[in-house]
């Protein structure tokens, strides 16, 4: 654990150092990237001058850039005129929120279609195979249309945008969530139906448990790392996800702030949101290295 931790850090210094390099890289002046579409005034060039320190060598500009992200300081956006933190702390909430929600989706969906088709009949897994192809290859973008076409504009079930009651995250949660059964739903039938092929299995029928409990007690834990590992590659797919499901949907979030950001030439902004999807990857990584050993002890040795 703790080399995981150091090469955790690692990736986190690589990706503050890679933000700073684009920064530093980008055509133009400087001061003109960080000041962006905002206002541009002499307080404003003095206090970008004086905040990132570019009026000294490019060494210790760099070394001061990180002392700064150690302790918590994000910068500034000149455009919203607002301090980094202060903006994705008032809209991380929904973007987590959205996310939560997706991955029960997804999971509970893959869950159910795994252990309902495992073992069964080829016409049986095949559909299921079928829909899980479908849920995989179609953009969560456009199925966030087909949902809102469907759902909002010919039943009106459920609101087209915002984010103000519960029935509002059904449908971004189902867009963002259904990519993630697809894949899941795949490696965990795989792992079911190996591990019901197992010795172990073959003893537990011969003791008279049934299919259902064999699956649910014994087989269900073994097909489980396989789809934990795949929990990184959709941490990923939500995060990126969420930029455009947020825009589509009209919720407030992360995703609305990034796209700002950018349109906007916000670059304070879109250097803390590459930096904090960072972190976030890399402490689901490494929770899931835990989780390893929880579900199945003999990594432990």
């Amino acid at each position: 654990m703790i080399k995981r931790l150091g090469a955790g850090l690692a990736v986190l210094w690589a990706a503050a150092t890679a933000s700073y390099l684009a920064l530093l890289l980008a055509p133009g002046d400087t001061i003109d990237i960080l000041v962006g579409d905002g206002p541009d005034t002499p307080e404003i060039r003095a206090r970008i001058v004086a905040e990132w320190g570019l009026d000294r060598p490019e060494t210790v500009q760099y070394l001061s850039y990180l002392w700064r992200l150690l302790h918590g300081d994000l910068g500034r956006s000149y455009q919203l005129q607002r301090g980094v933190g202060e903006i994705l702390a008032t809209q991380v909430g929904p973007t987590v929120q959205l996310t939560l929600a997706a991955s029960v989706t997804g999971v509970a969906l893959a869950g159910i279609i795994a252990v309902a088709t495992a073992g069964r009949g080829r016409w049986l897994r095949g559909t299921a195979s079928a829909a899980e192809l479908v849920s995989v290859s179609v953009p969560p973008f456009l199925i966030g249309i087909v949902l809102l076409s469907v759902f909002s504009f010919t039943l009106g079930w459920f609101p087209v945008s915002g984010a103000q009651s519960p029935q509002a995250l059904v449908l971004p949660a189902l867009a963002l969530g259904l990519p993630i059964a697809g894949v899941l739903g795949q490696v965990l039938r795989g792992g079911l139906e190996r591990a019901l092929e197992q010795p172990f299995a073959v003893t537990a029928r011969a003791r008279g448990l049934t299919e259902r409990a064999l699956v649910a007690r014994h087989a269900l834990r073994h097909a489980l790392i396989p789809a934990v590992t795949l929990a990184g590659w959709f941490t990923g797919t939500l995060l990126g996800g969420a930029v455009i499901t947020e825009v589509l949907f009209g919720r407030p979030g992360l995703g609305q702030v990034a796209m700002q950001a950018v349109t906007g030439r916000d670059m304070p902004l879109v250097m803390a949101v590459v930096l904090l999807s960072a972190v976030v990857y890399v402490s689901i990584s490494t929770l899931l290295d835990l989780a390893y050993r929880v579900i199945d002890p003999r990594i432990r040795g």
